[in-house]
């Protein structure tokens, strides 16, 4: 087991909602995200308290903290260049610049966790809510 294993933690309540949110969004006609946070006290990676699924990139950008790191699993069809329609999904691992070392190390600590845990296909460093405008085109939409 790696150490990134035994230092952080997920309850068995989010662990199936990991599952079932991927098998959940795979047919999806529209964008679905989720929030995750590192509980500092615990290192148990859980969803914000809200529970809110998310349903466009303006949305998930209203609710990103300024100085905090967050996982966002992000469900998001697009029409690729061919004309067929794919539903990516992908981890953005949202660091911004404005954050102390101490949560840095945290979830860069508990990324690679995350990403095998939630089973994405891809992961995207994102460092500020602007940054979602891009992401289209880093799926590869027409």
């Amino acid at each position: 087991m790696s150490s990134e294993a035994r230092l952080y933690t997920f309850s068995q309540e989010t662990k199936d909602h990991l599952r079932k949110f991927r098998l959940g969004t795979s047919r999806s006609n529209e964008p679905q995200a989720v929030i995750y946070y590192i509980d500092k006290n615990t290192y148990e990676i859980r969803q914000d308290d809200d529970k809110t699924v998310y349903k466009s990139l303006d949305e998930i950008a209203e609710d990103l903290p300024d100085h905090s790191p967050r996982f966002v699993l992000l469900s998001y069809p697009l029409t690729l260049p061919s004309g067929r329609l794919s539903v990516p999904y992908v981890l953005l691992y949202y660091l911004p610049i404005t954050c102390n070392n101490e949560l840095r190390m945290l979830y860069a600590g508990a990324k690679e966790l995350m990403r095998n845990t939630s089973e994405v296909g891809k992961v995207i460093d994102i460092e500020s809510p602007d940054d979602l405008e891009e992401l289209p085109k880093k799926l590869g939409a027409a």
